[in-house]
């Protein structure tokens, strides 16, 4: 059993808080499904301390991970609801672990984690009657999106996603689409959420160019952009939200940081303004715009993107450092789209070194001419995107075979694999040849 209480003899056991839970996983490219445990769980609670179980642990009891665990921590850092990571969790969540963080409950699933053995990886916090349960999100897990990169499919593709919402577009009677949208606005209703999780906090629109003319619809009211932020905006695919995505969208809020600092924000006199007025909050309201499915194909071929639209909207809406998603925002910014967004043209439109979707294009034309286009410099993480998670599985083939065949997926990985390989190569001659 493991232990991380290292108190000297005679001192005290740390107090186990009511309102301080625990939630542990592999939160392996952590996607929407993640978020969604995670969410619930914040909303039992005053914090939440999130275990991140180590590489080893996770391939000796489940089989190899896709990311590794400092790629998994920062994802689980970027979450808006996690009070603080904790890496190189027991896969076997133990009590002393937990009581050494103050956490007096678990929350978990209600699906059965099991160790190497079989056995119940919450059966001590179980017994010991510290444990809380919360609904799995549906339709989603790491295997399903395994399955979509190894199967080249395109079955998860949404054509308009605001016909879904409204439950006038997908399969089955009509009320089973009103059902279905409805559900599906509660849950971007859900991820809009504060970081108490239980208050708005995002905002959440659509855009839409139709031949009557282009407009900003309003979804969900956040919080809206607070006395004196300045306003940025950044956009792409998101797919498969990972380190890439998020290390760019932290060095966004960094880069904001430091100029505030350079203009007096972090002075006392500006943080008891600040709090005069109610409370203390950050400079910048990053505004992020999600592409369609099909702009995503007609740009990456093959069966991209991995995630569809509401999935990578939801991986959005979770991060901590966004406070606005524009779903369906247009391939190439233009000085239109960026003058008619709600909340006026942004201070400054920013771009990464991360090359999602290769083109030969220059898509920022407008925000140069406009003279707010920012970059952001080189980063550790800059090369991990949906294609690269993708030639991760494939180099990994035979360990995702075992895996997909022990989750009842019986589908030939070697054929799947030759297949990809094919398209992915035709789609490199298609690029190279504009």
């Amino acid at each position: 059993m493991s232990t991380v209480d290292e108190r000297p003899p005679g001192e005290p056991a740390p107090e186990l808080l009511e309102g301080r839970l625990w939630v542990d996983g592999c939160f392996d490219f952590f996607h929407h499904g993640h978020a969604g445990a995670v969410v619930q769980a914040r909303q039992l609670g005053d914090e939440l301390y999130c275990g991140v179980h180590s590489d080893e642990a996770i391939l000796e009891n489940k089989g190899p991970t896709v990311m590794n665990l400092k790629e998994r921590v920062l994802a689980t850092d970027a979450c808006r609801w996690v009070t603080k990571t904790i890496p190189n969790a027991p896969y076997v969540t133990q009590l002393d672990w937990i009581s050494h963080f103050g956490c007096k409950y678990v929350v978990h699933g209600d699906d059965i984690t099991s160790d190497s053995s079989g056995e119940d990886c919450y059966r001590f916090v179980k017994a010991a009657n510290r444990f809380k349960v919360v609904k799995r999100t549906p339709s989603i897990s790491t295997t399903d999106l395994v399955g979509r990169m190894l199967l080249c499919t395109k079955g998860h593709f949404i054509k308009s996603f605001e016909k879904i919402l409204a439950g006038e577009e997908g399969p089955g009677t009509e009320e089973e689409r009103k059902a279905n949208g409805k559900d599906m606005l509660e849950r971007i209703r859900l991820y809009a959420t504060d970081e108490t999780a239980k208050n708005p906090g995002v905002d959440v629109w659509f855009w839409t160019d139709k031949p009557e003319g282009a407009s900003c619809k309003e979804l969900l009211k956040g919080k809206g952009p607070q006395l004196g932020q300045r306003v940025v905006y950044v956009d792409g695919g998101f797919d498969l939200f990972s380190s890439g995505h998020i290390e760019f969208l932290r060095m966004v809020t960094q880069d904001e940081e430091e100029l505030a600092r350079q203009d007096g924000w972090y002075s006392q006199q500006a943080i008891d303004e600040r709090k005069g007025k109610g409370a203390d909050y950050g400079p910048v309201f990053v505004i992020a715009g999600v592409h369609d499915d099909q702009v995503i194909n007609n740009e990456k071929g093959v069966n991209y993107p991995i995630m569809n639209i509401f999935e990578r909207g939801l991986c959005v809406l979770q991060c901590r450092y966004i406070n606005a998603v524009v779903f369906g925002a247009p391939f190439i910014p233009t000085k239109t789209y960026l003058t008619s967004l709600p909340w006026g043209t942004p201070d400054a439109v920013y771009h990464g070194p991360t090359a999602f979707m290769p083109t030969t294009d220059d898509v920022y034309t407008a925000p140069k001419e406009m003279g707010i286009y920012r970059e952001i410099g080189h980063h550790e993480h800059e090369d991990v995107n949906a294609s690269t998670i993708v030639q991760r599985i494939m180099k990994s083939r035979d360990q995702y075979e075992a895996r997909q065949k022990a989750k009842g997926m019986k589908a030939d990985v070697e054929a799947a694999h030759k297949k990809r390989e094919a398209l992915e190569e035709e789609q490199r001659q298609k690029q190279a040849q504009r």
